[in-house]
């Protein structure tokens, strides 16, 4: 199977050999995997979407499925699910610090995927890409990729 998704700004991306394929999303391109020569971004920030309850081993799994081997500077996501003691744990787990921004923040991120049925549930229409893109530079590497439930997307920390 081919990688996680179609970066933005193209990179390599490895799948871990132990989780479950990602599925990949209908707004998203071919899910060929190349590289633009320049290297990997020093560091990524990671956001993250998720169901009330999800394990920290899933989140983990997830994470490191996107990510590869990129250093994670940070996890984002909705602040009421920062506060969730399985999504800290997952942050600790990584080695990496935890950011929470409110609905009304993630809603004025300009993303390329939003979704209703998210809006409808959380109070805005992208929680994985808006958090990421937040929490770094602005700059995205990867939009949302789902890995087991879990909406994974990955922006620059650093300039690039």
């Amino acid at each position: 199977m081919p990688p996680t998704c179609t970066p933005t700004l193209p990179v390599i991306l490895t799948p871990s050999a132990d989780s479950s394929p990602p599925q990949r999303d209908s707004n998203l391109d071919d899910g060929s995997s190349v590289t633009d020569g320049r290297g990997s971004p020093d560091r990524v920030t990671v956001g993250i979407g998720l169901r009330p309850g999800t394990t920290s081993d899933r989140i983990v799994r997830a994470v490191e499925e996107v990510v590869g081997q990129y250093r994670i500077a940070c996890l984002a996501t909705l602040d009421t699910r920062a506060a969730e003691p399985e999504v800290r744990a997952a942050a600790a787990i990584l080695g990496v610090a935890l950011f929470g921004f409110t609905a009304e923040e993630l809603s004025a991120v300009e993303v390329a995927h939003s979704s209703p049925r998210t809006e409808s549930a959380v109070g805005t229409p992208s929680v994985a890409e808006a958090a990421a893109l937040l929490a770094g530079n602005g700059e995205s590497v990867c939009g949302r990729t789902i890995v087991d439930g879990i909406v994974v997307a990955v922006a620059y920390a650093d300039p690039i």
